[in-house]
């Protein structure tokens, strides 16, 4: 994997991690901590410009180390970032989650908004979330 890139929040923390799979042609995020509404849309805009620069339609999005709810993003989720999403080629997303955290919730309504812009699943394992990437390239080829 490549490291595309690697946010901060105000305190120095990072708070994501971006990276290119070429073995696999998907994008990777991996969100820690908590995570502020500013710093949501921070890192969704990396995220999307990591979707337009390596032209890839897969992505996961690993919410396993997120503690705190990010539903203050979720509108603007679906108001901006989705549809350049979609519009940068994103047709399978994703997403695993801690089951346990509050962070779970908020990928629920996430996923309940994508409107048929792209596929979004949430999975409790990493495991499971690659496999459904690999189906999706599978019958996309």
């Amino acid at each position: 994997m490549t490291k595309i890139a690697e946010l901060t929040s105000a305190t120095g923390k990072t708070f994501l991690t971006i990276a290119y799979d070429a073995a696999n042609n998907w994008i990777y995020n991996n969100w820690i901590g908590y995570v502020s509404p500013e710093n949501v849309k921070l890192g969704s805009i990396a995220v999307l410009e990591a979707f337009q620069t390596h032209q890839t339609p897969y992505g996961l999005n690993d919410n396993q180390e997120l503690v705190g709810r990010w539903d203050e993003a979720v509108d603007w989720i679906e108001q901006v970032w989705m549809p350049q999403a979609a519009a940068a080629g994103l047709r399978c997303y994703a997403h695993v989650t801690n089951q346990e955290s509050f962070a779970a919730a908020s990928a629920a309504e996430m996923e309940s908004r994508t409107n048929g812009l792209f596929q979004m699943r949430i999975f409790g394992d990493m495991d499971s979330a690659k496999t459904w990437l690999k189906e999706c390239q599978k019958s996309e080829s």
